[in-house]
């Protein structure tokens, strides 16, 4: 009997297996690292045949850990790493270079070029501003600088993907060529309004448009796997990038909802429907994971958010986990007038400021350990202020509720901060595991497994809310003051 979802959750440092029930509940997950491999300061790689390597052994130890056997899975569902682009060779498998991973900067020149002339034709198109985040330049540099590779791609050769799209190909047996269109949307190459691949844009980043995938709603029919990779011909009824699938596995599937992951950096997305908002605010615009026609969702990007407790621990070594963070705020009544602006590598989304560096203000004779420690959760809090106050800019809303998940979010003193400084509820769900639980959510309802949407949210295990209890003078003066931190951040003296 198909009793359960393998969901594959193939991150940027790690690959895990998460097994779910018809209820949603966990049964077994395992977790599998991987070499990062960093050739020149800013460039950051995987070797395919890592990632591959280690989603197979943390599926084989999840079922394992569960005790059951291939037979028994439903459906997979994978949720990956965005923007990371791999380039093969469709006869063999074999990649023609390392996976170049969302982090990298190589392309930053070739993108600054780009934006005098481009940057509205790429918005206007893809949502995106033009940055090496995407895919596109990652595709350009493989073609350009690896031997033979522009030629064997105009011919047909190679093949490129998003790294759902390569796992796709490996676990079919090179059957199966696609991707979704959340990931399409984040290549700096699809039409997010005609859904469609757009040759402009693949003439922009001179890019053959035969190389690119299939792109199909997040939750479709990929294929079956080779019943050797992964012990039975399973069907794989998801694909979905990491932080849609997050929104997905939150439920947010009506406009106006919207989650926060608390990951390394901060991932904050709002559905809005049918409606792509042209942001007027430093966001972006993408699409939502689906079963049919996607709709539209705003983005912004924190780019330090749990990093800075990684700080804390490893940088300062005020800390020894991560967890005492929370005690340590909460012995003392305030920050004591510090603020702490964690921009150690510029300010994301709605500044976007790549070149101001991080600061610490109003440091007197008493402050403590224990009111940076305050400080820094505070600014994690406090940045996603900053996305939120955008979003409601853009959309000429208030939000009343915010769905959060990802590991910072389990420090109830942050949780309830956050809601202070928004305003709003903020509801973290008993399965914390939103991006696996999304993409089982795809996978099962595109297969029968699960009945629907409504049925999910019955079953959807209870949450903790943290309603706002900040006074509204105390909020303005907050506010004030991390505005003023800011400003000196971004202040920088013209020579």
């Amino acid at each position: 009997m198909k009793q359960y979802i393998a969901a594959f959750d193939q991150g940027t440092t790690s690959s895990r297996t998460i097994i779910f029930d018809q209820k949603g509940n966990i049964v077994a997950k395992s977790m599998k690292e991987f070499r990062q491999i960093y050739p020149k300061p800013g460039w950051v790689e995987h070797d395919p045949r890592d990632i591959v390597a280690s989603q197979l052994s943390s599926y084989r130890e999840a079922l394992a850990l569960a005790g059951i056997t291939a037979d028994e899975i439903a459906a997979v569902g994978i949720a990956n790493q965005r923007e990371t682009a791999i380039v093969w060779d469709r006869f063999t498998g074999k990649p023609v270079y390392n996976a170049i991973v969302w982090q990298c900067r190589r392309t930053s020149e070739m993108c600054e070029k780009l934006k005098p002339r481009y940057a509205k034709y790429v918005y206007e198109r893809t949502g995106l501003n033009i940055d090496a985040y995407f895919s596109a330049s990652k595709i350009r540099w493989i073609l350009d600088n690896v031997p033979f590779a522009r030629r064997r791609a105009e011919k047909g050769d190679l093949l490129f993907g998003t790294v759902d799209t390569y796992l796709i190909w490996y676990l079919t047996g090179g059957k199966v060529h696609a991707t979704d269109y959340t990931n399409a949307s984040r290549t700096m190459l699809y039409n997010i309004h005609t859904l469609e691949w757009d040759a402009g844009l693949c003439r922009l980043f001179n890019i053959p448009p035969f190389m690119l995938p299939k792109v199909l709603p997040s939750g479709a029919d990929f294929g079956e796997t080779d019943a050797s990779v992964l012990g039975a011909a399973l069907p794989i009824r998801a694909a979905v990038g990491d932080q849609q699938a997050a929104l997905f596995g939150q439920l947010c599937v009506r406009a106006g909802e919207a989650k926060n992951t608390y990951g390394t950096g901060c991932f904050l997305l709002m559905n809005t429907g049918k409606q792509a908002v042209a942001s007027q605010n430093g966001l972006i615009t993408t699409l939502t994971a689906s079963l049919g026609a996607p709709d539209y969702a705003l983005e912004g990007s924190v780019f330090v958010g749990g990093a800075v407790v990684q700080w804390l621990r490893d940088g300062l070594g005020l800390i020894d986990t991560a967890a005492e963070t929370e005690a340590a705020a909460l012995s003392v009544e305030d920050t004591g007038g510090v603020t702490v602006v964690p921009a150690f590598v510029g300010l994301g989304a709605p500044h976007w400021d790549p070149e101001c560096r991080g600061v610490i203000c109003g440091i007197t004779r008493g402050t403590t350990a224990a009111h940076i420690i305050r400080a820094s959760l505070e600014a994690i809090a406090l940045q996603t202020f900053d996305i939120v106050h955008a979003m409601e800019q853009d959309l000429r809303i208030n939000l009343s509720r915010l769905c959060v998940d990802g590991g910072a979010s389990a420090n109830n003193f942050l949780m309830q901060f956050q809601a202070d400084i928004l305003g709003a509820d903020v509801v973290r769900p008993a399965v914390m595991e939103s991006t696996a639980l999304g993409a089982a959510y795809l996978a099962g309802l595109s297969c029968g497994y699960f009945k629907d949407i409504d049925s999910l949210r019955a079953e959807k295990g209870s949450a903790a809310v943290f309603m706002p209890h900040m006074s509204g003078a105390a909020r303005a003066e907050k506010l004030r003051t991390w505005e003023q931190a800011l400003s000196r951040t971004m202040y920088r003296v013209k020579v």
